[in-house]
């Protein structure tokens, strides 16, 4: 039966939605922790960065079966049913994080094609793929990968004044190392993804451009229809709606933080008619930039 890993059980502190698990799977010198659910089928609601560390086994994820061993390293999102069996030695460093909780700069990590394709992207054609796709560290970066853990460890451990920002940007430093050695990967199955998150990484860093599809898909050398399809199923949406969104994103702050009128705005991040980006601004927040303002900015004026 499928159990929850729920946050509660593992952040003690709220304001601090992060930790670390180690798990050994050796039964004659099992170290483990409270609510561990290794070898139970289970989900989380937060996210689990899985650092293999040492033996190997199976890995059961949403009823199939992949072979992990060490230097293994893959995301698990909310949501997805998994647990491990058939182990050998198996070692699991288990890092559990809320991105939100965290403020963690997802809006400059979407910039790194290896985010893109190891945190986004991955997790979706993991299936598909056979987990080919799947980041593997040798020796000496896995090493390194452990002591950025370690690092994070420490603060948590420590408590001490500012740990909590420390621990977020030790994390913040070893999703940036873990995604550089992505880009390094050479399965067939990991350069298709990076070519996508290249796109994504495009998308992030020059919005204000007037991207066509045509475009995009030539980015990635890959066919119109066959970019429509991997980009979606690892979105849920098409490109131009995820730069439609993005574009809304970056209005949203500028509306906050500028006095500009929403004709400036609307040009500042991207859209050639006001009147289009205030129908799409409405589509996303069910409000007018001009009302989104006024009730983000005079919340006590709101009727």
């Amino acid at each position: 039966m499928n159990k929850l890993a729920a946050k509660e059980y593992y952040f003690s502190d709220k304001n601090l939605p992060l930790a670390i698990r180690r798990v050994r799977t050796n039964p004659s010198a099992r170290l483990t922790h409270e609510h561990d659910l290794t070898a139970v089928s289970h989900t989380h609601n937060f996210c689990e960065l899985v650092i293999v560390t040492g033996g190997r086994g199976m890995h059961c994820l949403e009823g199939t079966d992949f072979p992990v061993a060490s230097g293994d390293v893959f995301l698990l999102h909310q949501g997805q049913e998994h647990y491990f069996h058939d182990e050998e030695s198996l070692e699991l460093i288990n890092v559990m994080y809320e991105p939100k909780g965290l403020g963690l700069p997802e809006e400059r990590l979407r910039a790194l094609p290896g985010y893109c394709a190891m945190f986004m992207l991955e997790p979706a054609y993991r299936r598909q793929h056979r987990f080919a796709s799947r980041l593997h560290l040798n020796r000496v970066p896995l090493a390194r990968a452990e002591n950025l853990v370690t690092g994070i460890e420490g603060e948590i451990k420590g408590r001490e004044p500012g740990h909590e920002v420390l621990a977020t940007n030790r994390l913040t430093e070893l999703i940036v190392f873990l995604s550089r050695n992505y880009v390094k990967s050479e399965t067939p199955e990991a350069r298709s993804l990076l070519r996508v998150g290249g796109v994504i990484g495009e998308l992030e860093r020059d919005y204000e451009r007037q991207w066509t599809v045509p475009e995009l898909a030539k980015l990635t050398h890959m066919s119109r229809s066959n970019l429509m399809r991997v980009f979606r199923k690892a979105t849920g949406q098409t490109p131009i709606e995820y730069l439609i969104r993005l574009r809304i994103q970056k209005a949203m702050g500028l509306l906050l933080q500028t006095d500009w009128d929403v004709t400036r705005i609307a040009m500042a991040v991207g859209f050639e008619d006001s009147n289009y980006f205030s129908r799409q601004f409405r589509k996303v927040n069910g409000q007018s930039p001009s009302r989104y303002r006024q009730h983000r900015a005079y919340p006590d004026s709101a009727v």
